[in-house]
C-alpha cells in the first residue's frame, strides 16, 4: 500500500488539492489558539499546512515519502515551515510520542479495520484532557455507487460505530454524521460521497 500511495503522489500536482477540508476548516474554530494538533494520513499536506496557517503547530504523520515531500513545499510556500513537521510513520508499527496533543485531525485516514482499532485507541490516547477530535472519512455505503473516491475495501471504511467502539471509552462524542456530501477536493474526491464525520473531546 506504500507503493500505491508513493505513486500516487509521483504525479504533478496534488491530488486532493492543497485546500482544507471543507469539514475541518468548519470545525477549527473549536481549537485553541497556538494548539498542538497531530494529523495521521496528511499525504500531500493540505489539512495540516492549512492549520499551520492558522498559528497552530502541527505533526502531520504519513507513510508516502513522495506525499511527505510535497506537504513540506507546501508549508514553506505558505511560509509555515516552522510550525508545520511532517514525519513518516507506519501507523501498523508505530510508537506514539511521549507528547500530548490539544487536538486530532483524521482526514480520510483510511486504514484496514485490524490495524485501524488499535492506531485510534493509541492516538485519541494522545490527547491531553479537553482535546478535540475530528474525523471524516468514507462511510461503507460510499461502495454502493458512489464513485467520489476512497478504498474500495469495505473493511477500511468507517462508521459511527466503529468511531464509539475504538475511541469512545475516553472521548466523549459532541456531533456525529452519516450520510451523502458533495466533494470537491482536487482531482481525487470529486462528487457526491457518503462519508462519516465525528467529533468529540477527552475526557
Amino acid at each position: 500500500m506504500q507503493d500505491q500511495w508513493n505513486d500516487r503522489f509521483a504525479a504533478p500536482g496534488h491530488k486532493y488539492g492543497t485546500e482544507p477540508n471543507d469539514f475541518l476548516r468548519r470545525q477549527a474554530a473549536l481549537l485553541a489558539p497556538h494548539s498542538q494538533v497531530l494529523v495521521p494520513g496528511d499525504g500531500e499536506g493540505r489539512n495540516g499546512v492549512w492549520l499551520a496557517s492558522q498559528g497552530h503547530q502541527v505533526l502531520a504523520l504519513d507513510y508516502a515519502e513522495n506525499g511527505l515531500a510535497k506537504a513540506r513545499a507546501l508549508a514553506a510556500e505558505r511560509g509555515v515551515a516552522q510550525r508545520y513537521t511532517a514525519q513518516w510513520a507506519d501507523l501498523s508499527a508505530w510508537t506514539p510520542p511521549e507528547q500530548r496533543f490539544d487536538a486530532l485531525v483524521l482526514i480520510y485516514c483510511h486504514l484496514p479495520a485490524a490495524v485501524r482499532r488499535v492506531a485510534h485507541a493509541q492516538l485519541a490516547g494522545l490527547l491531553s484532557p479537553g482535546g478535540w477530535c475530528i474525523v471524516e472519512g468514507f462511510h461503507p455505503r460510499q461502495l454502493q455507487g458512489y464513485t467520489s473516491g476512497g478504498p474500495k475495501d469495505a473493511d477500511m471504511l468507517l462508521t459511527l460505530a466503529d468511531l464509539r467502539a475504538e475511541m469512545g471509552s475516553v472521548l466523549d462524542e459532541i456531533e456525529s454524521f452519516e450520510g451523502e456530501v458533495p466533494l470537491f477536493e482536487g482531482t481525487g474526491h470529486q462528487g457526491p460521497g457518503f462519508v462519516t464525520r465525528w467529533v468529540a473531546r477527552r475526557r
